[in-house]
């Protein structure tokens, strides 16, 4: 029997109180990989996150800043020296080539591959370079990245890497397409707590009730919702609880027949439970192991 729909409020005209997560209970979804996760060899799937657009084109233009500062610099210390000096004028134009090919080719190459994947722009928006199956990106990766960024960033300004980046779902630039890679966001926010308990609608429920572990990415939604709710709009809120109650109930099972935002409420606060009451059993097991990882194996002298 598959598993009742939960209702949508904007569809039906009813307001979030009365709008129902699903009734009975049925055999468990199958949850297939989403399209920001990443299946590893042991069919584990991680909840990687790309960097946004926005967050990526600060970063590039931190780098652009950073690479293009030094070298105008050294630009205008030429302009100044080189009249006075007794050279061809070929080798001052091969100077100047050599040195705007060091600062905006080979120094991003040599600050990828050493940093592996990061830069002054990345570190600032806490994102890295990693390849598309979510392994270290190394020289190859960074010398392709490297001379296509020469146009796509340094020449047009950013303008080819600007339009790319719009054109694709994980916001890669023309050098990320060939190279394989893509930018990942690393800096995670922490999950907003709440001070939620079980709702009295929903004791009986909590008794039989089994609520998978949910993906990183939805229980972090789950918790902002819940921490903004009596702040938020009862339209938006009541749209917002029905998207995350739907996305949930895959996890959940038996389905209450309950409001979502008290449903979203009784999966935060069972899931919360459980993880705590987990931590709790693995730190009372390590403390009984204690004595056995701290002590010597029998007969080794105490020096």
């Amino acid at each position: 029997m598959s598993r009742p729909p939960v209702s949508d409020p904007g569809r039906t005209g009813a307001s979030s109180a009365g709008a129902p997560v699903a009734g009975a209970s049925g055999a468990a979804a199958v949850v297939g990989v989403g399209d920001d996760e990443l299946l590893t060899g042991e069919a584990v799937a991680l909840d990687v996150r790309p960097t946004g657009f926005l967050l990526r084109s600060a970063g590039g233009a931190i780098d652009w800043l950073v690479f293009t500062l030094p070298l105008i610099a050294v630009l205008t210390w030429y302009g100044q020296l080189l009249p006075a000096l007794p050279i061809d004028q070929a080798l001052a134009t091969a100077l100047v080539t050599a040195t705007t090919v060091f600062f905006w080719v080979v120094a991003p190459i040599v600050v990828e591959v050493l940093t592996r994947g990061r830069s002054l722009g990345r570190l600032a928006v806490g994102s890295r370079i990693v390849r598309d199956d979510g392994g270290a990106a190394g020289l190859r990766h960074a010398i392709i990245r490297g001379l296509l960024g020469y146009v796509e960033i340094f020449v047009s300004f950013g303008s080819i890497a600007f339009i790319v980046s719009l054109l694709n779902r994980r916001s890669k630039r023309l050098g990320d397409l060939i190279a394989g890679t893509y930018s990942q966001h690393e800096r995670v926010p922490h999950p907003v707590p709440h001070g939620y308990a079980m709702p009295p609608e929903l004791f009986a429920w909590a008794q039989i009730a089994d609520v998978a572990k949910l993906p990183d990415r939805l229980s972090r939604r789950i918790a902002a919702h819940l921490a903004s709710a009596p702040r938020t709009d009862p339209r938006i809120r009541a749209r917002l609880s029905f998207e995350l109650a739907a996305e949930a109930s895959r996890f959940v099972s038996p389905l209450p027949d309950v409001d979502p935002f008290v449903f979203l409420v009784g999966v935060a606060v069972m899931r919360r439970d459980r993880d705590y009451a987990a931590l709790l059993g693995e730190r009372r097991r390590l403390e009984r192991l204690q004595p056995a990882l701290r002590s010597l194996p029998h007969g080794f002298p105490d020096r």
